[in-house]
């Protein structure tokens, strides 16, 4: 049995907590808001996640330290744009290679920062690993089966953390590629953005299939100038949660490019799903990233444009189709 600390009590930091509890581990959940933990003492449920009951013996707390002191593990399971905030808050009470496994998805917008590198400047004396893959909070806490990816620098922290959250409904690999992982669980998000809005224009199947291709295209071509693993793009974290974020209605980013599809501002979309839309944050790292290794993202650039420059989004989807003619495979013809 491991003790571990959840930082973090939205659906999948719930969702981690039944899978962890039902593993036979100790659990203690941490959130900073009040009435969470709350909600979370008096109906052991997350509102986000009905029907997901906790055990009584899993502790929540508004302490940190609390949280923190005496875990074998800590999963860091806080929206990315509350990351940065929350290991400076961690740092004081993390004791040296005190495993963090950072289980959200996102690029940090003004440094370009992947989460695990934001953790790492912030806790330094901590370990720390990251988890992808195709997953949605609502499938996890049922108990669906699913499968993940454990990245870490050492094998034995991997292989630590295989252990800790494998079972007969979830099933864990591990990968030496922290760096491919995190860059396709953050930009899946912009592409299901992008499916989304195809959604909210009315288009089809045919549309849909394409923009994961593509999208996936674009990952990969980002991700392997970056230092990635092309083969981690081929998998799981890659093309696995590119499917399973463009095509679900749990995805709140493909439901906010839904809204945007049919006409909504962002701020007004990100209002309505009344979630952290990850890949809007997301974006704009993406482009950033795209101008500094010098790669084409048309795709990622068309919904850059829609979100924070005025294009409608019929119109970027006409540009997308409109591009110069292109061949898909680099090889010459006999």
């Amino acid at each position: 049995m491991a003790k571990i600390g959840m930082i973090g009590a939205g659906s999948w930091g719930s969702a981690l907590t039944a899978l962890l509890h039902n593993n036979g581990h100790e659990v203690c959940v941490w959130s900073k808001l009040p009435e969470e933990i709350e909600m979370l003492k008096r109906n052991h449920e997350h509102s986000a996640l009905p029907g997901v009951k906790l055990s009584e013996e899993v502790q929540f707390t508004l302490d940190l330290r609390e949280a923190v002191e005496g875990k074998d593990l800590l999963v860091m399971a806080v929206a990315s744009p509350y990351t940065r905030k929350t290991a400076q808050m961690l740092k004081p009470y993390v004791v040296q290679d005190q495993i963090i496994v950072n289980v959200a998805k996102g690029i940090e917008d003004h440094t370009l920062m992947t989460l695990s590198e934001v953790i790492e400047e912030e806790v330094p004396q901590a370990c720390v690993a990251v988890m992808s893959g195709p997953s949605h909070a609502e499938e996890v806490g049922r108990g669906l089966p699913t499968t993940i990816v454990v990245g870490a620098k050492r094998k034995a922290t991997a292989e630590y953390l295989q252990n800790i959250f494998m079972s007969e409904v979830f099933r864990v690999y591990i990968s030496p590629d922290v760096l491919g992982m995190e860059l396709g669980g953050s930009l899946k998000n912009v592409v299901a953005l992008a499916a989304g809005i195809a959604d909210g224009l009315g288009y089809g199947d045919n549309t849909k299939a394409a923009l994961i291709t593509r999208g996936i295209t674009e990952i990969a071509r980002l991700g392997t100038a970056m230092g990635g693993k092309f083969e981690t793009f081929c998998g799981l974290s890659g093309i696995g949660d590119l499917i399973v974020t463009c095509a679900s209605m749990h995805s709140r980013n493909r439901r906010a490019g839904i809204l945007i599809g049919k006409g909504y501002s962002m701020e007004a979309a990100m209002k309505e799903v009344n979630m952290v839309v990850e890949g809007v944050y997301s974006t704009k790292a993406a482009v950033e990233l795209a101008k500094k290794y010098g790669v084409s993202l048309p795709i990622i650039e068309q919904v850059n444009e829609v979100l924070f420059h005025g294009k409608s989004a019929a119109d970027a989807v006409r540009e997308l189709m409109l591009r110069d003619k292109k061949i898909e495979i680099s090889q010459e013809w006999n």
